[in-house]
């Protein structure tokens, strides 16, 4: 998870979160035993419509954050898949091309698609990052000139074979390219910042209301502490890690193999 400008995993974030909301317990408690002390009887009226609208927005954050990053994990997951569907039929279509400009081009899809395998498999150091996607994008320009060169080297008479490369090649080249960028900024897309600041406010704000409630009792009960301040940091933490699913213990490294097994296809 983003937290300014550092990156930190979501389970250190989980165990943070567990921390305070433990530490909300204890707050809320004393001051559950000062007011009782101070108000007696009268001290807990009204609290409950007020913790009642509480647990409620944490409750809809929850549904919404988690629905949300469940969904852009699937999306994720299709988009590798895609990309591995547009490459393979982009490869397949340079029979089209003369064949004395096939192997110029097919080295270059091959050094193009390990280089999208590295940009994914580089996470989290994004120096590499930016290295691999830089050397992707300038093979995009040398496949696409290549390409273009051969449709124009291809024999005039008949002019079939030049609609062909013009109709079915160039559209796959250009969709493999698209689905690169739509898996980056797939990549990027999160909920704003602010959403997953109420997240964490809002559990805290409930660890706080439920230590209070808790002050009618003369001993601390830790097993309903811990099981309510677990319960939680483990909810934020599974939504975190479907929200990043290169950083977690929620990972989709394993569709990086469809487009592993493309590459295969192309020794």
């Amino acid at each position: 998870m983003k937290l300014g400008s550092a990156m930190i995993p979501a389970w250190q974030y989980a165990i943070i979160l567990f921390a305070g909301m433990l530490l909300m317990l204890e707050l809320g408690r004393r001051l559950g035993v000062r007011q009782r002390a101070l108000l007696g009887d009268t001290h807990g009226s009204g609290l409950a419509a007020v913790e009642g609208s509480i647990f409620g927005l944490l409750g809809l954050i929850v549904a919404f954050t988690f629905s949300g990053a469940a969904a852009r994990f699937d999306q994720r997951r299709g988009q590798i898949v895609e990309e591995a569907n547009d490459i393979g039929t982009a490869y397949l279509r340079l029979d089209l091309l003369p064949a004395d400009l096939q192997p110029a081009i097919r080295q270059k899809f091959r050094e193009y698609v390990d280089a999208r395998i590295e940009v994914y498999r580089a996470l989290p150091d994004m120096a590499a990052v930016a290295a691999h996607l830089a050397r992707a994008n300038a093979l995009q320009r040398e496949i696409w000139q290549l390409a273009v060169a051969g449709g124009q080297a291809a024999p005039v008479a008949p002019v079939a074979p030049v609609a062909r490369v013009s109709m079915l090649l160039l559209p796959a080249i250009n969709a493999m390219f698209d689905i690169s960028n739509t898996r980056l900024w797939a990549t990027r897309t999160h909920p704003p910042a602010i959403v997953f600041g109420l997240l964490s406010a809002l559990t805290l704000c409930c660890a706080l209301f439920a230590g209070y409630g808790m002050s009618a009792a003369s001993e601390r009960n830790w097993l309903h502490r811990l099981g309510f301040s677990f319960v939680l940091a483990a909810a934020v933490l599974v939504i975190l890690d479907l929200e990043y699913p290169r950083f977690g213990l929620i990972r989709i490294d394993a569709f990086d193999q469809a487009i592993m097994d493309v590459r295969e296809t192309m020794k």
